[in-house]
């Protein structure tokens, strides 16, 4: 597969600036494989295709507030810096992208908050974008950490062009994200209610949790046309025995095992046994899910609607088929559907 076979015409108009107003009653397509069917429902809906003993598995990672805006030492200039992982806890050094980069060299000092007790010290150019930071703060690392929630605000995707609202510190978050260290929402998720998960619940279905930490390299753009040439960022995943269990038992029972989000696929996906079971496991995935591949776990997955050429519309293209899923996107388009994070949802069985 090429770069070229994953592009098609995006309106701009169908990229979601905002939520839906109500999480479950966004739109949900539902893909059947078997019988290369299409059906448009809403997402609440999804609930009828599951059963007692089957299985969702849900990312419980929670976005942090990762991008802060400071001024550079001298001249004053805005700099934006968008947290990307913490590299060493206790010398405070993270990873971060800077805007403008042109204008960040080693040695600048950045000044954040109108008290500027926050300052970070530019230590290494690691790319064109990149930088590692080392922050300089009097206090412990638990007040740092708050003076950095307190700083930063909610890391919305640039193609969304309004201001961040109050509402998206609410909804730019899962309502069962637990571990903090998301620089971006697992956005499949996104689509749950607390009303929908309780009825789940109560038919039966098993909701085990993993966590994979949305790093930007999810919707870094592919540049090589040989997808096999393409170097996914590493992110890392927790993935516990008790949501092992669960999932394996799924499987044996050849029950329905839905991956929630490419995230979530992804983190299974990195920790398969020989046998084609799901190992517990903790560390860092650089996984690159490409059409043709052979899924060990999941039998269905949820997720959203993908933008052209990205690595998430590859790993929607290997789960459902390519040609099944230019059709379902063809439909989408046709059909209005909404693009992207805030975007609608799609079921595929």
């Amino acid at each position: 597969m090429k770069l070229s076979h994953f592009n098609f015409k995006l309106p701009e108009e169908l990229l979601a600036e905002r939520p839906s107003d109500i999480r479950d009653e966004s739109r949900l397509m539902v893909l059947d494989r078997k019988n290369q069917t299409i059906e448009h429902k809403l997402f609440k809906d999804v609930i009828d295709y599951f059963d007692e003993g089957d299985v969702m598995i849900l990312n419980n990672t929670k976005v942090f507030p990762a991008r802060l805006y400071g001024n550079k030492e001298k001249t004053g200039a805005r700099i934006e810096v968008f947290l990307l992982r913490e590299l060493n806890e206790e010398q405070r050094l993270w990873d971060v992208l800077v805007d403008p980069a042109r204008k960040i060299r080693i040695g600048n000092k950045l000044y954040f908050g109108d008290d500027e007790t926050l300052v970070a010290e530019v230590i290494d150019n690691t790319t064109s974008r990149g930088r590692t930071l080392r922050f300089l703060y009097d206090g412990s690392y638990s007040e740092f950490r708050r003076k950095l929630t307190e700083l930063g605000e909610t890391p919305l995707p640039k193609y969304i062009q309004r201001e961040v609202e109050p509402e998206d510190e609410e909804r730019y978050q899962t309502i069962f994200a637990k571990n903090e260290g998301a620089v971006a929402a697992p956005t499949a998720g996104l689509h749950f209610s607390r009303h929908l998960l309780k009825r789940l619940e109560i038919k039966g279905v098993e909701l085990p949790e993993v966590t994979l930490h949305v790093g930007l390299g999810t919707f870094n753009p592919v540049e090589v046309e040989d997808l096999s040439k393409h170097k996914m960022d590493s992110e890392e995943i927790f993935i516990t025995q008790p949501a092992t269990d669960i999932i394996n038992n799924g499987i044996a029972n050849k029950k329905r095992v839905c991956a929630v989000g490419t995230t979530a696929m992804r983190a299974i996906e990195s920790s398969v046994s020989s046998s084609g079971t799901l190992n517990e496991f903790s560390g860092w995935t650089n996984k690159f899910i490409f059409p043709p591949y052979e899924f060990s776990i999941a039998n269905s997955m949820i997720t959203n609607f993908h933008t052209p050429k990205s690595t998430l519309l590859m790993m929607v293209s290997a789960f459902a088929g390519h040609d099944f899923m230019k059709r379902a996107y063809e439909e989408a388009v046709k059909e209005k559907y909404r693009f992207y994070t805030y975007g609608d949802a799609m079921l595929i069985i």
